[in-house]
């Protein structure tokens, strides 16, 4: 028992030098940092990462960015060793080692974060000889923590609630730790937004559509223009938001596909923001930020579903552990002990990270985080690193590892399956259907879903062929008509014109005299014998006109038919000499049209 309980007491002491190592760094960074809103890894944000680092020289090399759960523990055990100056453990290195820490050093540093291992270095440096102890942790003590065979009391326990819960549902570990990975991981945003794993965690939760093929394309960009995600993200959006013609994205750029998923997420994280600027007690500002991202987790959910549970749980332990700091904080601002220091901003320091709103709250949710850095490593490997993760946006992508891989790019040389492409020929060959037109005031003469024929079509003339006048004034000229009537005469005949000018003259006259006179209406007979050529010449005009009026009726009696669609019944009228065919019956037209037309053709 004795011995047992010294153990315990040896361990919670150990928990509190390491707390006193995070505390000291947090307080002294700025000296060695150029922000001092730099977040620190703990054990399974250090692993992760390492695991992209390996995923990503294996892409190198190999051409597949992936990687096996044994070769990120054997990194992981060497790159301990090698940062903790340790005696090299037996087995062999991985092939490409130097490559796998240069890609794990470049993420730490591209996300503005460090590790524990960075810090303890760091903490030589950054103590104050006086005041704080010569080395709080050993090296070895250190890996054991990291590695997870020693177990710490005294630290912060995600598997486990640090109050009792009245709540009587359970839900497993691995959900409870995706959960509060989430919720740390927009925190971190808010302190530094910089941290592309923060956004990897985030940028899908709650599900927005924004899946590998969205990650990948925001990747890019980042990598393009050498900033990170998040800014990429939001310059993309501000871009849109706010640019004009000249300064918005280009029509081609792939992030546009993604346009609402991440207005979507920079908006959120705008009201986050807004929270953390406008409420000044940390207390008031921490629970109200905690708050408002278990609304958007558990939007649409039911209250037995295990993520809602997750979420009630994590969002309680989260604010009673925030409204702990705050008060601690307070009581070393006040002279009672030992924190970060309480020293405003200095005039010059505005716009260098030291001046912000909220700055109380930013304080206290960096605590939080560092102590979320000290939580002991998770005890199942593959629940963390495994692409199984659990479901928390109901879509593709929840691994980390998953959502780094760039998706599949086609070929050609595996085309989708037969089924498909057959579906799609058919879908092309289908007929389309008609939309239907807006119809006009005269749709009563319509017929519905059927096409008119030329016929109809022609029986409305254009604004060209409809008379402006009903009576036009009689011209003073003689008709044309008149040489056609001198051509046609007996031979003989004094008055005819040379029969070359007759042929010329001959359309003008049909023009004009279906222009001057009304085409509806019998033609009066007159006799027409061989003396006629011998008449004055009033008796010469009348003819004239009259066969003028003959031609129109032959070619037809109504104005809204055309000649060659006009369907006539000859009837025989006596002139001596001819037979005159006219048309003496009308199409009979749909209810109204006659109407209608009569009226717009006055």
């Amino acid at each position: 028992m004795e011995a047992a309980a010294s153990s315990e007491g040896a361990m919670e002491a150990l928990g509190h030098r390491l707390q006193l190592l995070v505390r000291t760094f947090r307080r002294e960074c700025p000296r060695v940092l150029e922000s001092e809103r730099t977040t620190v890894h703990g054990a399974d944000g250090m692993m992760m990462v390492l695991q992209l680092a390996v995923a990503e020289v294996n892409k190198q090399h190999r051409g597949e960015f992936k990687v096996s759960l044994s070769d990120v523990l054997m990194a992981w055990k060497h790159l301990l060793f090698g940062k903790l100056h340790l005696p090299a453990p037996d087995s062999a290195r991985l092939e490409n080692y130097d490559l796998i820490v240069e890609a794990y050093e470049s993420f730490l540093k591209r996300s503005n974060t460090v590790d524990l291992v960075d810090v303890l270095r760091m903490y030589k440096q950054l103590r104050q000889v006086d005041a704080d102890p010569e080395e709080p942790v050993s090296p070895i003590q250190l890996f054991e923590f990291l590695t997870g065979t020693m177990e710490f009391s005294g630290l912060p326990d995600s598997s486990v609630p640090s109050t009792p819960s009245s709540i009587s549902r359970s839900c497993s570990s691995q959900m409870k730790m995706a959960v509060r990975r989430v919720f740390c991981s927009y925190l971190n945003l808010l302190v530094n937004t910089k941290n592309d794993m923060a956004v990897a965690l985030t940028l899908d939760v709650p599900a927005r559509a924004l899946g590998r093929q969205a990650f990948t394309d925001v990747k890019h960009a980042a990598q393009s223009a050498n900033t990170s995600l998040f800014l990429a993200v939001t310059s993309f959006v501000r871009a849109i938001q706010l640019g004009g013609k000249g300064y918005a994205p280009a029509e081609s750029d792939p992030l546009r596909k993604h346009v609402k998923g991440l207005t979507d997420f920079v908006q959120f994280v705008d009201n986050l923001e807004e929270i953390l600027g406008e409420v000044p007690d940390p207390s008031v500002c921490g629970a109200k930020l905690v708050a408002a991202i278990r609304a958007a987790l558990v939007k649409g959910r039911s209250s037995g579903d295990e993520l809602y549970v997750a979420a009630e749980e994590t969002t309680k332990e989260l604010k009673e552990r925030i409204c702990q700091i705050h008060q601690i904080q307070k009581r070393a601002a006040n002279g009672s002990g030992t924190g970060i220091s309480p020293a405003r901003p200095k005039a010059y320091a505005v716009n260098h990270a030291t001046a912000f709103g909220g700055r109380d709250t930013v304080k206290v949710l960096m605590a939080l985080l560092d102590e979320e850095a000290l939580t002991p490593p998770c005890a199942n490997k593959a629940d963390l690193l495994s692409e199984e993760q659990p479901d928390l946006c109901g879509a593709e992508g929840t691994c980390v590892l998953t959502l780094f891989r760039s998706p599949e790019v086609s070929t050609g040389c595996s085309p989708e399956p037969l089924k498909n492409r057959v579906q799609s020929r058919l879908d092309l060959l289908k007929p389309k259907p008609k939309d239907k037109v807006m119809r006009s005031q005269f749709a009563c003469t319509y017929k519905e879903e059927e096409e008119l024929p030329l016929n109809r079509v022609l029986e409305f003339p254009s604004s060209s062929q409809v008379p402006t006048c009903v009576h036009p004034a009689p011209k003073v000229t003689t008709p044309p008509a008149v040489y056609e009537e001198s051509c046609s005469g007996a031979e003989g005949r004094s008055s005819a014109k040379p029969p070359s000018e007759c042929p010329n003259k001959e359309p003008s006259g049909i023009q004009q005299g279906a222009a001057l006179k009304p085409r509806s209406g019998n033609a009066p007979t007159r006799g027409a014998g061989p003396g006629d050529g011998q008449k004055t010449g009033d008796n010469t005009q009348s003819k004239g006109s009259k066969r003028k009026q003959v031609d129109s009726d032959r070619h037809g009696g109504s104005e809204n038919q055309p000649p060659e669609k006009k369907r006539t019944t000859s009837v025989s009228v006596k002139v001596p000499g001819k037979k005159v065919a006219k048309a003496a019956g009308k199409k009979k037209l749909i209810s109204g049209q006659g109407k209608l037309t009569s009226f717009f053709r006055v």
